[in-house]
């Protein structure tokens, strides 16, 4: 199985910015936690266990060499290279960054283009601007 196909099985919590996920947590949680760290349009702050935390996008994951590991790949915010990272080195997964796409599904869009084109307000098809 693929990390992609992974993720798949496990799809994000609508509020899933500010929350944080313990490795002391249920083993399942955790493992489900990693996986949801894909699915997240925003970034991750991700705490191994020596202490060393990395701030960026994960965007896939991978089963390790071990039956219980994901190999993550994470983006970094600073610009270095990409790193793979065993889930078994990290201590700790914070959804730390803003879900650029929260509330911006293509059900959401039309029902805010019905509600003004209904008001006679102008609705466009443009998208609306990513910061708000």
């Amino acid at each position: 199985m693929t990390g992609h196909e992974a993720a798949q099985h496990t799809q994000p919590t609508p509020q899933q910015q500010g929350r944080v996920v313990q490795r002391s947590a249920d083993a399942a949680e955790f493992r489900k936690a990693v996986t949801e760290a894909v699915e997240y349009r925003g970034d991750v702050t991700v705490h191994l266990a020596n202490g060393s935390r990395l701030d960026g996008y994960v965007f896939d994951s991978r089963p390790g060499p071990a039956a219980d590991e994901l190999l993550i790949r994470i983006l970094p915010l600073d610009g270095s290279p990409r790193l793979t990272v065993s889930s078994n080195d990290v201590s700790r997964v914070e959804f730390s960054g803003k879900d650029t796409a929260a509330g911006k599904s293509w059900e959401s869009w039309v029902k805010r283009y019905a509600q003004k084109r209904l008001a006679g307000e102008q609705a466009s098809i443009e998208s609306e601007p990513l910061e708000n």
